[in-house]
């Protein structure tokens, strides 16, 4: 008797542990879901909160012969909504007196700037919503970066540009594409500039002129940095023109915000829009000889892996761009 009662206490723990294994599982299973959810749902920006996991810089710039530190931020007080009493933000702001590309400081005499509005030719909207205006400054939908001023930007609030992640398969010399042998996933190769200001490798982009579209700023900023159209001849870039138009036509968004950029402070960030050009039978810019111009001092095609070392967050848009093209990361 006591046997069998051992027996049904066994069984009756078994389909215990096999209830709790199944539980666990499930658990496992959502998890992973959820994840990658987060990766493809763009976060629905509310004023009152701040935005995704942007990193804080500890040196903002060399300027004069001397590094511009941030004041250190806490992550938990990051967002403007948490009260940070002993807040006192480096202040930096460097003279632009004279360009007229740049706004003037906030407070000059005949600048009143439509702050969330498309003010004359310049855009002073968010990617990521209404942004808060204390004082007649606006706030950085990111929350605090310890630098107060708008830094090196020319616009206040929002300093909008355009990047191009271009893309075609790895191939090896019978065109065949090669796969990454534990997850026989494909290999993806996107152009990589060499930034001529820092020395880091980073997908082609830049402003966004006034006036600008910035799906003409994307292309335009690829051919100044890849492939030095501001150097070549006229019947060069017309052939170069004819061979990539169509490409550049059929661009895919991957990305649409704030972007985590060293040069960000308190009132002035960056904001871009990132499109994916991929080249699928590797044939369109197989012939095109990529020189590096205007803020490029190199250029060349890179594999794309998890290890890549990149400018600002770049390997975040590399990262949605091989997600949507199912490929090895």
């Amino acid at each position: 008797r006591e046997c069998h009662m051992i027996g049904a206490i066994c069984r009756v723990r078994f389909t215990e542990s096999l209830k709790l294994l199944a539980n666990i599982r499930l658990l496992f299973a959502f998890s992973f879901f959820f994840s990658t959810l987060k990766l493809t749902v763009r976060h629905e920006f509310n004023s009152d909160e701040c935005i995704g996991d942007i990193l804080v810089h500890e040196v903002y710039m060399n300027y004069a012969g001397k590094q511009i530190l941030r004041f250190k931020v806490p992550p938990q007080l990051k967002c403007w909504t948490v009260d940070f009493p002993d807040y006192k933000p480096t202040q930096f702001s460097l003279d632009f007196s004279g360009k007229e590309w740049a706004d003037p400081n906030i407070g000059e005499a005949g600048f009143n700037p439509k702050w969330n509005a498309v003010d004359g030719e310049v855009n002073r909207q968010s990617h990521e919503g209404e942004y808060k205006v204390v004082n007649g400054y606006p706030l950085n939908p990111s929350g605090r970066t310890g630098i107060s001023g708008r830094g090196n930007r020319g616009k206040w609030g929002p300093n909008h540009a355009g990047d191009a992640v271009v893309t075609r398969w790895k191939r090896d010399h019978t065109n065949q594409i090669i796969h990454d042998k534990l997850t026989n996933l494909p290999i993806l190769q996107f152009v990589s500039i060499l930034r001529k200001d820092d020395n880091q490798w980073a997908i082609p982009g830049g402003h966004v002129d006034v006036g600008e579209h910035v799906a003409a700023a994307v292309k335009r900023e690829f051919f100044e940095e890849a492939l030095n159209s501001k150097y070549l001849s006229g019947n060069d870039i017309d052939s170069i023109e004819k061979s990539l138009n169509s490409f550049f036509e059929n661009g895919v968004e991957i990305y649409r915000g704030v972007v985590d950029d060293p040069r960000n402070t308190d009132n002035a960030w960056m904001e871009t829009v990132v499109y994916n050009f991929h080249d699928e039978s590797g044939e369109v810019l197989r012939n095109i000889n990529f020189i590096a111009g205007d803020d490029a001092i190199g250029v060349k095609w890179l594999d794309i892996s998890s290890t890549l070392k990149l400018f600002a967050n770049h390997l975040t848009f590399i990262e949605k761009t091989v997600r949507k093209l199912k490929a090895y990361f």
